[in-house]
């Protein structure tokens, strides 16, 4: 499993779709990060393959907010699913958009999806950032920064045992699906 950065504009896409066809950068970012966080707490994995940092407004997953702020050349499929970012707001490239074409997620990415939907998708972009300060045991305060979060301690705050043996158990399972792809 390596980034996909298909996968992750379908991540966003779908929290798009159920916030009308239009979602503030800031509350999709802590959405997508909760969900990698309740992939990993029930499936022992995150959705998506990538670092995962502490800023200022809480965790966030680095490489997809890299691609919300353009700084790939190579958008990877996002504008196949998303409009550029635009006033501090992501939208769907197509506002007749269904979860039909969300074909890079799986039925159990889906439902982690659904779930952090329900739980979260009523707040706004500073209540979530503020309940990911209080609740999210891994996030440290980055000093107006940003800090790694080590897998292992994703694991750790979500209940996983053994996360140091699963984390390296992981990570190399994700390099060597990674030689295998570029074979």
């Amino acid at each position: 499993m390596t980034y996909d950065p298909k996968k992750a504009a379908q991540t966003i896409a779908f929290f798009a779709m159920q916030e009308g066809g239009i979602i503030n950068v800031l509350k999709v970012v802590k959405l997508v990060y909760l969900a990698d966080r309740e992939s990993l707490r029930l499936r022992g994995h995150p959705i998506q393959d990538e670092v995962r940092v502490s800023m200022p407004h809480g965790p966030v997953n680095s490489t997809t907010l890299d691609y919300l702020n353009g700084a790939y050349r190579d958008d990877g499929g996002w504008s196949e699913y998303l409009q550029d970012r635009s006033n501090n707001n992501v939208g769907l490239s197509d506002s007749s958009m269904n979860n039909e074409a969300l074909t890079a997620l799986s039925d159990g990415d889906m439902d982690i999806l659904e779930n952090v939907w329900r739980q979260f998708g009523h707040m706004d972009r500073y209540d979530l950032a503020d309940w990911t300060h209080n609740h999210v045991a891994e996030w440290q305060d980055p000093q107006g920064s940003s800090r790694l979060i080590p897998l292992d301690r994703m694991m750790t705050a979500v209940g996983l045992d053994r996360p140091i043996e699963r984390a390296k158990e992981l990570e190399s399972l994700n390099r060597a699906s990674s030689i295998l792809a570029a074979l």
